[in-house]
């Protein structure tokens, strides 16, 4: 196999959990590939390089092998290799996100029927 639609190939190495996610995620500008937009029926071929946008994440790969099935993670990861810079950024951001939210006030339990009727009243008046 010379080369496999980039939507198929997004599927199989688990980037996206369906083909038409992947198609749908590609077509709004998620993807790129060497710095250019594409469409999910271009060709992927081994060695190219790959930016793909999935959720808070941005991976950047080097496509090592091809497929058109999904198999396992452990057999998809064999599929590419990411740029030490990615892991490093996306390690950084993930961090930086998870100390946003340590921040945040957490509430001790959930607001029982009383609570929730009071929390209902006040939003109500806004």
């Amino acid at each position: 196999m010379d080369s496999v639609r980039i939507d198929k190939w997004l599927w199989a190495a688990r980037f996206f959990k369906t083909r038409s996610l992947a198609a749908r995620e590609i077509s709004a500008g998620h993807v790129t590939l060497a710095g250019q937009r594409v469409k999910p029926a271009r060709l992927l071929q081994a060695g190219d390089l790959l930016v793909v946008r999935a959720g808070f994440d941005v991976y950047t790969v080097r496509v090592l092998a091809l497929s058109e099935r999904r198999g396992p993670a452990s057999v998809a990861r064999l599929l590419y290799e990411e740029t030490p810079e990615s892991v490093a950024k996306r390690e950084a951001e993930a961090t930086a996100r998870r100390l946003v939210g340590d921040g945040a006030d957490q509430p001790e339990k959930r607001p029982d029927k009383h609570a929730r009727r009071k929390i209902r009243q006040f939003l109500k008046k806004e």
